[in-house]
């Protein structure tokens, strides 16, 4: 069946999860049910049901004609029969290690478009290593990566790249991303999928190689560069005049920005250099904070590899299907910081600043995942198919929906 005579536009996939549920609850006040024709998934229908009558009632408004599609995630034949039935796939069924694979493959085989907001970077490397040509072939997008992880991250450094060319025609050589400041809550399937990662690299020595590989989601043949291991150690930035400590989410971050400059072919340079870390402040007391911060990092991730504290934490994880309430997601927010820095000319580096207006985990990322969604099955896109990035295969369309839709503030500020 041809792309254009898929039965759905888009199908948001483990609508009653917690940031399923959120992000369908975000389409339907965006874009209600008549301006393009989506359903909401899952493998209870009268779960369905609940969520298709809860959106309705926060919203304001009607759902009655959104179609509901039960299937279970861990079934070939149901992940095949939903993916040959969609344009787009939008899925928050996290752990994707667990749960995700079927429908991936599913997506590649029949030509659809996806989308979802893993940050497992094992997992990712799989499906690229397995799919790529199959998904390349059969002309479907698969974006992972599309919250939180990595969108800020990846259209941050698009953005400062597009404006250093525009200015100086040259890209940056490096670029430094910042996190100012964030407030939000945590929930049970961030958490469900921190621990499935955990173990996933207590059982298998190949997971902690891979994800400590600062090019592991590069395609096949690029996987080398510059760039070295994340930092872990208090560092003071003169270009932010602050100490900082390791943010915890680079890890994904920065594999997803220098595979987009892989996919773009080099566009940022072969020489492109990319990291990032949490401003903590200045003087002995931005250093005091940046030092504990790193040492709990490290501390923790240690304590973690011993199975019976990692399986008696796991017993105190929240419930999946649970999370902040929406005073928490809509009192949260997000404020990065990058520094673009010129080749030759210090006098030439451009800075960048992208916010967001909820919490980063789940009410920002919802509204940057249904955006993606609906960019994928709306908006022309030139990118190639295959396994793409959130700026690789978006780029400018997304950032405009972004700006315009959800929230989010990305803007160049002078050196």
């Amino acid at each position: 069946m041809g792309e254009a005579n898929r039965e759905f536009d888009l199908v948001v996939q483990g609508a009653t999860g917690f940031t399923g549920r959120l992000t369908a609850e975000y389409l339907l006040a965006r874009y209600g049910t008549e301006t393009f024709r989506w359903a909401l998934a899952g493998r209870n229908e009268a779960k369905l049901e609940e969520v298709r009558a809860a959106i309705a009632r926060d919203t304001g408004k009607s759902a009655e004609g959104l179609p509901l599609v039960v299937g279970d995630a861990t079934d070939a034949a149901s992940m095949t029969s939903l993916a040959e039935r969609a344009r787009v796939v939008c899925s928050t069924v996290g752990p994707y290690a667990l749960y995700g694979s079927e429908l991936v493959s599913a997506c590649a085989r029949a030509g659809t478009h996806y989308c979802d907001l893993t940050g497992e970077v094992f997992w990712m490397r799989g499906m690229i290593d397995a799919h790529q040509d199959e998904a390349a072939a059969s002309g479907a997008r698969i974006v992972h990566a599309c919250g939180f992880d990595c969108i800020p991250a990846d259209l941050g450094v698009f953005l400062v790249q597009r404006e250093m060319n525009a200015r100086h025609g040259v890209p940056a050589s490096l670029v430094k991303m910042r996190v100012s400041g964030f407030k939000g809550g945590g929930s049970g399937g961030t958490a469900a999928s921190g621990f499935n990662m955990l173990e996933e690299a207590a059982s298998n020595p190949e997971v902690d190689r891979v994800t400590r590989d600062p090019y592991a989601l590069n395609p096949k043949d690029r996987r080398q560069g510059p760039d070295g291991p994340d930092r872990f150690a208090p560092e003071y930035d003169d270009d932010f005049a602050q100490w900082t400590g390791p943010f915890i989410m680079a890890g994904v971050d920065t594999r997803i920005v220098r595979r987009t400059n892989a996919l773009l072919d080099y566009a940022y340079g072969t020489d492109f250099r990319y990291d990032e870390a949490m401003l903590m402040g200045e003087g002995p007391v931005g250093f005091t904070k940046a030092a504990g911060l790193a040492a709990a990092l490290r501390g923790g991730m240690a304590a973690m590899k011993l199975s019976p504290l990692r399986r008696a934490v796991a017993t105190r994880l929240p419930a999946p299907g649970t999370g902040p309430s929406k005073a928490v997601r809509e009192a949260g927010y997000w404020d990065i910081r990058l520094v673009g820095v010129h080749p030759d000319d210090p006098g030439k580096n451009l800075r960048a600043r992208l916010t967001g207006d909820r919490d980063p985990g789940y009410g920002s990322t919802a509204k940057m995942l249904g955006e993606s969604a609906v960019c994928l099955a709306l908006d022309l896109l030139s990118s190639a198919p295959g396994f793409l990035t959130p700026a690789a295969a978006m780029g400018e369309p997304l950032l405009t929906r972004l700006r315009e839709n959800a929230g989010v503030t990305a803007t160049i500020e002078e050196d």
